[in-house]
């Protein structure tokens, strides 16, 4: 309960029951933000390869860690094809356009639409294995993208790999209330700092007049944030252009201005 997930200056050894594992010995990883939601559909992989490409563009090196084992995106997003490769002492994670490091399912399959077809338990252990097993070169920041709801691998995360915060994204529906309360009281039983909620979907504008619609209905995420005391750290509109780059696989191309204030906080960790 007292840990603050600084293994670097830490001078106790790991407790009996401590979950808490290594990664591989050739890694060498600085800060690692998880991205959690607790419903599907939010956008939570977007923002996920969203803050790796802005983080990257200016200067950082970046890796993505692809949670969501039986349903991966970051391939398609990042436009990556190829497969991944290693030898008998470790996996290497495949490298984007920009420069970032992604492991993902997909990797592994023969073909993409393979469906991966696992129980929790062997789920959770490939998380792992994405951590321990693979080698991550001079990593500044990764972003770990975690599928919905608060089951076998946000636990296995919580409980396994230090993370030095995470941010937990939305969508503004009359569920939101419940949904990030779950997610937030999930981080703060297991001692994880919540840096702050990203709206997504908020609204959109239009071309012409430049006025916000917000065709989910209007936002309360600050509601919740104030009740659970956690700043609002961006809501994002919907652009059409974003998500064709996103299809493309050129997530890194796309512009979010929104997210600069998320990347200021992201630095100061």
């Amino acid at each position: 309960m007292s840990c603050n997930h600084d293994c670097a200056n830490c001078d106790q050894k790991h407790e009996e029951g401590c979950f808490l594992i290594e990664p591989h010995k050739d890694s060498s990883i600085k800060k690692i933000i998880g991205i959690v939601s607790g419903k599907g559909g939010v956008g939570k992989s977007f923002v996920t390869a969203s803050l790796a490409s802005m983080m990257q563009k200016q200067g950082y090196n970046c890796a993505v860690l692809d949670g969501d084992i039986t349903g991966p995106s970051m391939g398609k997003m990042f436009g990556i094809t190829s497969k991944a490769v290693g030898d008998e002492t470790c996996i290497y994670p495949a490298i984007t356009s920009s420069g970032i490091q992604v492991i993902s399912t997909n990797m592994l399959l023969e073909e993409d639409e393979i469906p991966v077809i696992w129980r929790g338990p062997i789920i959770a252990n490939m998380v792992k294995q994405f951590y321990t097993d693979v080698v991550y070169t001079d990593v500044d920041y990764m972003f770990i993208d975690m599928p919905p709801g608060t089951g076998d691998v946000p636990l296995t995360v919580f409980q396994s790999i230090p993370l030095d915060g995470i941010i937990i994204v939305t969508s503004p529906q009359e569920l939101v209330s419940m949904i990030v309360t779950k997610a937030y009281n999930m981080a703060k039983e297991m001692n994880i700092p919540v840096m702050g909620i990203i709206e997504n979907f908020s609204y959109v504008e239009c071309d012409q007049c430049h006025n916000k619609m917000y065709i989910f209905g209007e936002s309360k995420v600050d509601d919740v944030a104030a009740k659970l005391n956690v700043p609002v750290l961006a809501k994002l509109p919907i652009r059409t252009e974003v998500t064709k780059l996103s299809d493309m696989g050129k997530i890194e191309l796309a512009n979010i201005p929104e997210l600069n204030e998320v990347l200021e906080k992201i630095k100061k960790l």
